[in-house]
Order: structure tokens, then sequence, then C-alpha cells
């Protein structure tokens, strides 16, 4: 499903294209976790949102690391890709699914995938998290290598907002996967960063991608805190290739909306040629 990096000649959109991001607070119910997505990709779509990016995890945080072991599905069948596909088609909206958890090659561990669809309900891109987090400060710990299964490919495609790279939460510290994904308009990166992460370089990170690159930048977050105590640095965030930051909210459940401006990504890549400018890589 992954999409050839090689193309050159791609879909860019004549004019601006409302794109939305979704901030949530999921816990370990699934079902609630679902009811709430739905709702605020409704509110995203009657918004006049063309694409719809959803965070990490949506569909389910918990305090039992193996929760989502457990609630991993086969590529191409299961509730949540149902679910994903069906609000794709009844909104009309292109979808990007933030993560879910995908079969991997063994039993203990999944794929942490974000799988997109179009506006007619039909899957047309899947990534797998390339970088797993792992930190350690205190009595806050992470390992995500215990129970994920790194991916292996970069992923772009074409969509209503142009060509769109993925990425996924802990990826963004990996500025060598974004140059992979050649020339985008636009880079979508769902995440759950922890608070004491995200405060500290959740921004500067994003802008600095959005900058380096010339591209928008749509980061679609957790924000807040969930039912089995963790707390995620929300922030969701809309940035455009100037590294301006259009829309962001700080934390709870909501909508971010921008509009993204193909002009406007014309525009700084002309007066600053950054990208044609490189000698390495």
């Amino acid at each position: 499903m992954n999409s050839s990096l090689t193309a050159q000649a791609f879909h860019r959109p004549p004019g601006p294209v409302r794109i939305a991001a979704i901030q949530t607070v999921s816990g370990p119910d699934v079902d609630a976790n679902l009811e709430a997505v739905a709702a605020l990709v409704a509110e995203a779509a009657a918004a006049g949102a063309a694409l719809v990016a959803l965070p990490e995890y949506f569909a389910l945080i918990s305090a039992d690391e193996s929760a989502k072991v457990r609630l991993r599905e086969a590529e191409g069948d299961g509730p949540l890709q149902a679910f994903l596909a069906a609000t794709a088609r009844r909104h009309g909206v292109w979808l990007v699914g933030g993560t879910i958890p995908l079969r991997a090659s063994t039993d203990d561990k999944v794929r942490n995938s974000t799988l997109v669809f179009d506006d007619q309900g039909r899957r047309v891109a899947r990534y797998d998290k390339i970088h797993l987090f792992g930190f350690r400060r205190g009595e806050e710990h992470y390992d995500e290598a215990a129970t994920i299964e790194q991916g292996g490919e970069v992923c772009c495609f074409d969509s209503p907002a142009g060509r769109t790279g993925l990425s996924v939460c802990y990826d963004l510290r990996f500025p060598e996967l974004f140059r992979a994904m050649g020339e985008v308009d636009l880079i979508v990166l769902p995440a759950a960063f922890t608070f004491t992460t995200g405060r500290a370089h959740w921004e500067v990170l994003l802008r600095a991608r959005a900058i380096e690159n010339q591209c928008y930048v749509i980061a679609p977050a957790q924000g807040g805190r969930h039912p089995g105590g963790r707390v995620t640095w929300g922030h969701t965030m809309i940035i455009d290739p100037w590294g301006e930051v259009l829309a962001c909210r700080d934390e709870g459940p909501g909508v971010v909306l921008a509009e993204l401006d193909p002009a406007r990504i014309a525009a700084v890549r002309e007066s600053l040629p950054a990208l044609r400018h490189r000698r390495l890589g």
C-alpha cells in the first residue's frame, strides 16, 4: 500500500483545502473512545474539512500495556478498521486513522499502524511506526519496543491536501525520515507525547519539520490526564511552511482547523529555495 517515493508527478490541490486535527483524551473503554472520536469527526466535517487526522492510540490508552496486544486486528479485518472506513464514508472525508494495533510477526507484539481511508471509505495507505519511544526519568518510564514491532517503510500518498507523508509521535525526532519522503505538501504526525517531553520539545520540533521541509504539518495529539493516570501534552497543532502555528488546542478533546494553501507552499519555496539547495542525501 505504500506509494512510490520516486514519482515526480502527483496531485496538488488548485486552491486552499481545509484540514482538521482531532485531539482526544482516550482511556481504556474502546467503545467510549470511538463514540467521542465519531462526534469530533462529524464536527470537523460540518466545518468543511476535506481531510481529518486522528491522534495516536485514539481507540485505547490503558495502564495495561498488553491491552493493545489483545485488541490487535488482522490487516483489512476488524472493528477498528471498519469504524474508520465507515466514518470516512459517512462524512465524505479523507480520514487519517491515528494509529491502531495491527498484528505483528509475533503474538506478543503489534504494529502501531496509521491507516488512511478516502472519502468513499477505501483504504489508500498504511504506515507502521518506525521509531519506538523509550524514556526513563525517575519513576516515569516508557518502552514501546516491549509490545510494538517497528515498521520499516516510508509512506507517502496523494490526498486532497496534495502529496502527504505519514509519521507517528517519536518519529518527530528523526529528520531523516521526513527527508526520505521527498517534496511533500503535508506531513501528518499523530501523537501521544508525554507531558514531560512535550513541554520541552513538541512545538519546536514540529515547527522545525515544517520549516526544513517547507510544507504544512498537522499533528493531532492526545491531550490531558487519562483514566490510568498518564498525562499527555496535547497542543494539537497545524503549522504552515514558514513555521507559523496556524491553530492549536492546548488540552482536552476538540477539533483544530486550518487552511492548507498550495500558493503559500509555492511562495515559501520560491522565496527561499532551500529544497533545491540541498547537496547531501
